[in-house]
């Protein structure tokens, strides 16, 4: 096994990741806590994701989600064409990426519509072309994998076990997001929207990351700060999990267990000299 041995207690074990909004809780001071009445099924519904995921990473433990993604939804439709619009228009979304989940990351729109169950003539009916679709299929996927963006971890946390939670986090995140990340970031030099969505993403898991080792980060001076912090976000980004799980002797347990031990490594004292 890869560096069967060598990782921290810590990163051994994986708890399940609660779904749910994390906050920090006002009452406890130095914990973090679930706030367990946050409807995910409005996570995922949610439309505008740059006004959400602008307002997370403003509030990286997402005190404010539910009123973030409340501001943008949409009035529900009740006329009948509109709502049968709508609703096809939300197949082809969900085909779409249901055929990236299965690892089609070109598919056809003769695919597209045949696992919508709609005709190919009337797809684009629904939407202006080929980016239209892409770009809220890419938007849908952000606001569906929301809840997996939650942490439950004390503040003051052993490093060992902040690293193993986030882990944990990025590779349940990523594993989710693989066939879609992989488009997103195909296609964003070439979509500016979507490289937008990019760009918003990876600042809030960036800061995600600043605020879970903010005490560690501040242990250093400001140059050696600037550099741990940037090689934990590299470390704990889509692409690392996507080059690590690329290799035939790494599965997402083990890529769990190599992401904990690199991070807790890198912000030992020490470790990042």
């Amino acid at each position: 096994m890869l560096l069967s041995g060598l990782a921290p207690i810590g990163c051994r074990g994986h708890g399940a990741v609660p779904s749910g909004v994390l906050r920090q809780a006002p009452h406890r001071e130095g914990t973090l806590e679930m706030e367990s009445d946050v409807d995910t099924e409005d996570l995922a519904a949610a439309s505008a994701p740059d006004g959400v995921l602008n307002a997370l990473v403003d509030d990286v433990w997402f005190d404010d989600v539910r009123a973030a993604i409340a501001s943008q939804h949409e009035t529900a439709e009740t006329d009948g064409r509109r709502l049968r619009r709508s609703l096809n228009r939300e197949a082809v979304v969900d085909a779409l990426l249901d055929l990236y989940d299965e690892g089609n990351l070109q598919p056809s729109t003769d695919e597209i519509a045949e696992r919508a169950g709609i005709s190919p003539r009337s797809l684009f009916r629904y939407f202006d072309d080929t980016d239209d679709l892409i770009r809220e299929a890419v938007a849908r996927q952000q606001m569906r994998v929301l809840p997996l963006i939650v942490l439950e971890v004390a503040k003051d946390a052993p490093l060992a076990e902040r690293a193993r939670v986030v882990a944990d986090q990025r590779v349940r995140l990523f594993a989710k997001t693989l066939g879609a990340g992989t488009v997103t970031r195909l296609r964003a030099p070439f979509n500016p929207m979507i490289a937008e969505y990019l760009t918003i993403y990876r600042t809030l898991l960036r800061r995600q990351v600043q605020t879970l080792f903010a005490p560690e980060l501040a242990a250093l001076p400001d140059d050696r700060a600037e550099t741990a912090l940037a090689a934990a976000d590299v470390l704990l980004s889509f692409e690392s999990y996507r080059l690590l799980t690329s290799r035939p002797d790494v599965d997402d347990a083990q890529a769990r267990v190599l992401l904990c031990d690199a991070v807790t490594a890198l912000l030992s004292p020490g470790g990042s000299r």
